[in-house]
C-alpha cells in the first residue's frame, strides 16, 4: 500500500473549501492593493538560490531538495518565492513596463527538507507579494499594511507588527564589525553551527534557533545603533507612515531576518491566537535594495513579504475559519433509460447556466436518490420520469421554502434562477431579511 511521502499531506475535499476561501480573500486583498498575480517554475536553477538567499543559510546549506537532470545541470525545488520572481523579473525585463512600481504577488508550492510538525511541512504553500522600483518607506508601509489587512480580512483581529531596520550596506559594514569584536571575547559558548558563522556570515548569528535566548546574544550590539543618518531616516519614515495608517506595532531591536539579501526595513507580523502558542508569528518580510542588481539585473530595490499558508490555515482554526458552504442548486432525478437523453439535455443547460448540479449514475431508486439529494445539500430536487416525459413537464421542490410545483421542463433553468433572486422572507418580528438575532 502507498503512503504519502513524509512531511507532505493531502487535502481532502472538506479542507479544499477552506483553502479556496484563504486564497480568495488573498486574491481580493492583493487586487485592492492593485497587485498583479505572478506564476513561477516549481523549480530553477540551483545557484540561483546559492546567490540571492544565501550559501550559509540554513535553506540553502541544510533544507533544499537539489538534483540533477538528464543534461547534467543542477537544479533545485524552490524553497522561497522571491528569489524567483526576482529572477522573472530580471528575465522578462518587467523593469523596462511603462508602469515604473512594478507590484506582484505568488502563491504556491516550496520545498524544505526539515523536520515536519504542526503547521510546517516539507512541501508547503507559501504567499507572498514583492514591489521593486523605490526606495521609498511609503512603500515598506504599504507592504506591511497589506499583509496586515490580509490578516484582518480572514476575521484575525488581535494582530502586531514587529519592526526593526538593519540599515544600508554602509550601516551593515559598521554593525558587521562591531558585532564580531564582541562576539570574538565568548564565541565558543555558543553552538557549532554559530562559531562556523562567526567566520562565515556573523549576522546570521542573530538569528541562531538554539542559542537566540542566550545572555550572550541577548546583550550583543543591536544593527538599529549602527545605522547611518540616511537608514536612521527610512526608519522614522517608515514608522510614521505606519503610525498614520492606525497600524500597531513595536520595534524589536533584536529582529533580523533568516535571510542575506535584506536592507533597511524589516518586520514580522504575529497574531495572538491561542492556537500558535508562543510562536505567534505568521508573515515576514523586510526591503531588499541590492537584491535585483546581485542577480544580474539592473539596481532596482525591492520589498516584499511571504506567509507560510499552512501556518496561517492553523492559526484560523481558532477562530473556526469556514470555507464556501458546500451545497447543490438542482439535484435532477432521471427516471428510466428513454428519459436519460432529455434529461441530461436539460441537466447541461442548468451546468452552463452557472447552476451547480448534479445526478444518479448507479440507478437507485427514489429513496436512496432522496438521500443522496439531502447529503449533498440540494435546494431543489427536480424528477423527469416517463410521465413527465409524456407532457413535456418536470416536477421540482424547493427545500428551502418546501414548495412542490410542475413546470414547462423547458423552464427548468429559469425557474431556479429566479427562485435564487427572490429576497428570502421577511422576519415577522423585525420586517428585517435574514435576521440573525430572531432566527
Amino acid at each position: 500500500m502507498y503512503q504519502k511521502v513524509k512531511g507532505t499531506y493531502d487535502l481532502l475535499p472538506k479542507e479544499t473549501n477552506k483553502w479556496q476561501a484563504l486564497e480568495k480573500t488573498i486574491r481580493n486583498v492583493s487586487k485592492i492593493f492593485n497587485y498583479d498575480e505572478i506564476r513561477t517554475p516549481i523549480f530553477e536553477n540551483t545557484e540561483l538560490f546559492h546567490r540571492s538567499v544565501g550559501e550559509d543559510t540554513d535553506i540553502v546549506s541544510k533544507e533544499t531538495y537539489d538534483f540533477i537532470d538528464r543534461g547534467n545541470r543542477s537544479n533545485t525545488l524552490r524553497p522561497e518565492g522571491t528569489a524567483p520572481v526576482v529572477r522573472s523579473y530580471i528575465e522578462n525585463k518587467l523593469y523596462a513596463d511603462k508602469i515604473p512600481i512594478k507590484k506582484l504577488y505568488y502563491m504556491g508550492p516550496m520545498f524544505r527538507y526539515e523536520r515536519p510538525q504542526k503547521g510546517r511541512y516539507r512541501q508547503f504553500a507559501q504567499f507572498g507579494a514583492e514591489a521593486f522600483g523605490s526606495t521609498s518607506p511609503l512603500l515598506d508601509a504599504e507592504i506591511i499594511s497589506y499583509a496586515v489587512t490580509v490578516i484582518k480580512a480572514l476575521k484575525i483581529k488581535d494582530v502586531e507588527v514587529h519592526l526593526n531596520s538593519i540599515g544600508d550596506q554602509e550601516s551593515k559594514t559598521m554593525y558587521k564589525k562591531a558585532l564580531v569584536e564582541y562576539l570574538k571575547t565568548d564565541i565558543t559558548s555558543l553552538c557549532s553551527d554559530c562559531q562556523r558563522r562567526y567566520v562565515t556570515n556573523p549576522l546570521r548569528i542573530l538569528d541562531c534557533k538554539i542559542d537566540k535566548n542566550s545572555e550572550f546574544l541577548i546583550n550583543a550590539p543591536k544593527p538599529i545603533d549602527y545605522l547611518n543618518q540616511e537608514s536612521k531616516d527610512h526608519f522614522e519614515k517608515l514608522q510614521q507612515y505606519l503610525d498614520a495608517m492606525e497600524i500597531k506595532y513595536v520595534v524589536d531591536s533584536s529582529l533580523v531576518r533568516g535571510l542575506d539579501y535584506y536592507t533597511h526595513t524589516v518586520f514580522e507580523v504575529d497574531a495572538n491566537l491561542d492556537t500558535l502558542g508562543a510562536q505567534k508569528t505568521i508573515c515576514g518580510g523586510g526591503r531588499y535594495n541590492n537584491l535585483v542588481s546581485s542577480l544580474g539585473g539592473p539596481n532596482i530595490p525591492g520589498v516584499g513579504f511571504a506567509f507560510g499558508l499552512e501556518r496561517l490555515m492553523f492559526a484560523l482554526e481558532s477562530i473556526n475559519f469556514k470555507g464556501a458552504p458546500d451545497y447543490l442548486h438542482l439535484y435532477l432525478m432521471i427516471l428510466g433509460e428513454e428519459q436519460k437523453a432529455d434529461g441530461i439535455k436539460m441537466l447541461n443547460r442548468c451546468r452552463i447556466g452557472g447552476l451547480f448540479s448534479d445526478i444518479d449514475f448507479l440507478d437507485k431508486n427514489l429513496k436512496a436518490q432522496f438521500k443522496l439529494a439531502d447529503n449533498l445539500n440540494a435546494r431543489f430536487i427536480a424528477i423527469y420520469g416517463a410521465n413527465e416525459k409524456a407532457k413535456d413537464v418536470i416536477n421540482i421542490k424547493d427545500k428551502e421554502t418546501g414548495k412542490e410545483i410542475t413546470i414547462d421542463k423547458h423552464q427548468l433553468y429559469n425557474h431556479i434562477v429566479a427562485e435564487l433572486m427572490t429576497p428570502s422572507k421577511s422576519c415577522e418580528s423585525c420586517e428585517e431579511d435574514s435576521c440573525d438575532e430572531c432566527e
